[in-house]
């Protein structure tokens, strides 16, 4: 992996959020309820299930990176990936990502939900991950590690966190529109 500019990855991590934040707001958060709980017509989740399957990584996952934001790194300007979170990026990018992948359990959904509240913790989550993501411009996203969810003895770098969250936040939006 060559290191990229880190202001421009940001930038763009930080625009395809607010793609995510925008989408929740002017469609799903406007969705009756029923619409959010009705499963998908090819067995699949529920919008409001894809939603709440993205709200359980960022119950994990946003503590994380606060955690890691509040340590005092030297400054750089460029980002390189490991190959291990450009591996886990590319894994969930709806683009490169094409192969199903099986939730692990306590990230899989109930089938009854509160479904406006579901959408109304994304909308908060989204919010904080841009938040999270403008204070990351002062910090050195290769130094800062965050410890992974399945396998807590991983950490990857903060930047490769950012990459694979918000590419696995595009993959169930896609999946929760399809259901409209």
């Amino acid at each position: 992996m060559k290191p990229v500019n880190k202001y421009l990855l940001l930038e763009d991590l930080e625009a395809r959020v607010e793609s995510h934040l925008a989408d929740a707001v002017k469609i799903f958060q406007n969705l009756p309820e029923a619409a959010l709980l009705k499963p998908s017509a090819t067995g699949g989740w529920s919008i409001a299930q894809c939603l709440d399957h993205l709200n359980r990584y960022g119950h994990y996952y946003l503590p994380q990176i606060k955690k890691g934001l509040e340590q005092k790194t030297p400054e750089n300007d460029t980002f390189k990936s490991t190959w291990l979170g450009s591996y886990f990026t590319r894994m969930m990018e709806p683009s490169t990502g094409t192969k199903k992948i099986k939730a692990f359990r306590a990230y899989v959904p109930p089938a009854q939900l509160n479904a406006h509240a579901v959408v109304a913790a994304f909308i908060t989550q989204q919010e904080t991950l841009l938040t999270y993501l403008k204070n990351a411009r002062s910090s050195n996203l290769n130094i800062i590690r965050v410890p992974v969810s399945i396998a807590r003895f991983i950490r990857l770098k903060l930047g490769d966190v950012f990459g694979f969250i918000i590419a696995h936040n595009e993959r169930h939006i896609q999946q929760a529109k399809r259901n409209i």
